[in-house]
């Protein structure tokens, strides 16, 4: 069972990632309508991790990769809830835009943690995703403002 939920974690980290960056890169070109509903896409990693929480209590895990679980949960729910539902532009407010910018390296940043657990094929892999959509999220900011 740990084996199958350490692929799980280490393809949804990876194919979240990837939709971010398809995201952020949307955004560059202008197709904000295209990558709002990727952003939505991206919430459905809900899914895993929620079986990752699930599998873990079973596997007995360390309670660093329930952190890193719950950062990315409750990430995700706050992108869903105030970013797509209730369309609140927090990221006009300077104030607003670090902690959010902190909360969204840390969350998928503890995704690297989880990917890890899958092997150095799978750890190689997230790392270089991880920094195109590090690079990507700046990038797109600069040119955007979003």
């Amino acid at each position: 069972m740990a084996r199958i939920a350490n692929l799980v974690g280490a393809i949804a980290a990876n194919v979240y990632m990837l939709l971010i960056i398809a995201m952020f890169a949307t955004r560059i070109l202008g197709w904000l309508d295209i990558g709002r509903w990727i952003g939505i896409a991206s919430s459905l990693v809900l899914i895993p991790l929620i079986y990752l929480f699930i599998t873990g209590l079973e596997t007995d895990r360390h309670l660093i990769y329930f952190i890193w679980l719950v950062l990315m949960i409750l990430f995700t729910l706050f992108e869903l809830i105030v970013d797509d539902i209730l369309k609140v532009d927090f990221r006009s407010v300077k104030w607003a835009v670090i902690p959010y910018v902190m909360f969204f390296f840390g969350a998928t940043g503890g995704m690297i943690g989880v990917a890890i657990q899958a092997g150095k094929p799978w750890n190689i892999l997230t790392y270089v995703m991880y920094l195109i959509m590090a690079v990507m999220a700046f990038v797109q900011r600069g040119v955007t403002g979003l």
